[in-house]
Formats: structure tokens, sequence, C-alpha cells
């Protein structure tokens, strides 16, 4: 019989990190998996003159405890246990995800080193699962699933990804692909004029590509298709998502340079979380369960 992995919550006891605690375990509930909660203590504190890991490592315990405490509470069948890492933050969570099926961060979880969101990105750009970015925003009255699209295979794979999901929670899916056509009047003269019209159109039918099939596998789901040309994608999701109750965007996107993990319209979304974001990963043949 194969264990289904669980879902992997990390946690500092910050507000976005309990909001992600909470996001992680009733998502856990749902679909009935275990839920790992974990807490990293630094390694820079490992290291001498600071004699302070056991201390941390007592305190993390004790974090860890809480805040399972906490989620027992509002989920009680709920399969729960704890782990507490030693090393970097975001190296020991993208560590750990290969054995969970998704993992889950505050958006402000880790403060130290960084911006709010660079240890969010270094998870979600080296995960080897779905990253679920989680914020404080006020869940109630949201809904719909928003996904970004640009035509490449990262982009089609986040796709069946807020598909389905969208399908389980019984919402709709937006189906978003931003676009920047070339203004007729500033390129007068270098262009024919009609070449804005001619780009959309293009672009239109890369947009129906990449949604075909979901009726076959979805037929009650309403998906609506929004093309937008007056925006940037990261402008045009989080104003697409503000309302939404998931955002779902695809590690990289079209155009994007292989070495760089995680692309520039995941990393911009981040930085302004409308509401909880999912990056999800490319599988390819062999890594497929």
């Amino acid at each position: 019989m194969t264990t289904r992995k669980p879902i992997a919550v990390g946690t500092n006891d910050s507000a976005q990190s309990r909001a992600a605690v909470l996001w992680a375990a009733r998502r856990a509930e749902n679909a009935g998996l275990p839920l790992v909660i974990l807490h990293v203590v630094d390694d820079r504190w490992v290291a001498e003159p600071y004699p302070f890991i056991g201390v941390l490592e007592e305190a993390g315990d004790k974090l860890l405890e809480s805040a399972s405490v906490r989620v027992r509470e509002s989920f009680p069948t709920t399969t729960i246990t704890t782990r507490l890492l030693t090393g970097s933050v975001g190296g020991s969570l993208a560590k750990y995800s290969g054995k969970a099926s998704m993992m889950v961060v505050g958006s402000g979880t880790f403060h130290l080193g960084g911006s709010l969101a660079d240890r969010a990105l270094q998870v979600a750009a080296s995960s080897k699962v779905p990253v679920a970015v989680v914020g404080t925003q006020d869940l109630d009255g949201r809904a719909g699933v928003v996904v970004g699209v640009d035509g490449s295979k990262e982009s089609t794979q986040a796709v069946a990804f807020a598909a389905a999901e969208a399908d389980r929670e019984g919402e709709e899916l937006t189906v978003l692909y931003a676009i920047s056509a070339p203004d007729p009047v500033t390129d007068a003269g270098l262009t024919p004029g009609s070449l804005a019209e001619f780009m959309v159109e293009e672009e239109r039918v890369v947009l129906s590509e990449t949604v075909a099939g979901l009726r076959e596998n979805y037929p009650d789901l309403v998906v609506h298709q929004v093309l937008d040309t007056d925006r940037g994608p990261v402008d045009a999701l989080v104003d697409a998502a503000a309302g939404a109750r998931t955002l779902v965007v695809g590690s990289r996107g079209r155009g994007g340079i292989k070495r760089l993990l995680l692309g520039s319209t995941a990393h911009g979304v981040l930085k302004h979380l409308p509401c909880p974001t999912i990056i999800t990963r490319v599988e390819s043949a062999k890594n497929k369960n």
C-alpha cells in the first residue's frame, strides 16, 4: 500500500506563518493527507562564538508544540507531526520538500536575511513539489481560482493544476494571459498598422490552445479566458486575483533562462501577494507518481 505524502508547512510563529499553518491544515484535512509542521533553526547560530543553539532548539520545540496544539483544536481528525530542522531556512525547507506533496510557507515567514519574499522565493525556486505562499489576507467572501499562462509548458501544467484545484473546490477558473502588444501609433512608419491586431489574435489562439481539453476533463467547470493587452503579467495577475481564493503560476515561463529557477512573473507576484499563491513545478514523465 502506497502512503500518500503529507503537506508540509514551515513556521516561525509570525502572523503570516500562523496563517500558513492553518491554510495547510485545512488543505490537508480536505485532501485526507497528514500534516507536517516544520521549524528551522538557522545554522548561523551553530558556529562559534554563538552558544545559543541549545536554547534555540528548545524554543523551536516549544513553538512546534504550540502550533500543533492550535491545529488539533480546529482539525482534530488530521494526523499532525512536527519536525525541527537545522540549516539555512530556505535550503532546509526546499530539501525537505522531497518528502511532501506540497510545501507551504508564510509570505513573511523568513524575515531574517532578506526581504519578506526572499526566503519564500528560495523555497519556491528550489522545491521539488508545488509551493503555496500564504499571507494574512482575510479569505472570507473570496471566490475563484486564477491562473497565469503564456503558452509555455510550465504554464500549461499550471493550468492543469489550477483546473483540478477549482473543480475540487467548486470554484470558477479564470485563465489569464497578459501580453504587451505593440502600439500602432508609436510604431507608425516602422510596422504595419495592423500588427497589434494580428499579434492579439495570434495570442488569443495560444490562450485557447492552453485551455483545450479542460471541458472534456472537467465538464462542470466554469472557465473564463482573459487576454489582457494593457498591462504586464504581474500587474494583471495581482489585480485579477485580488478577490480570488487562490492564484496559480508556473515556476518559469516562456523565454525564461533555464538556470533561473523562478521566473520574473512568479517573483513579482510573490512580492505583491494578492491571495494564497501556488507555484507549480514542471513534471516530467520520470518523476510523475
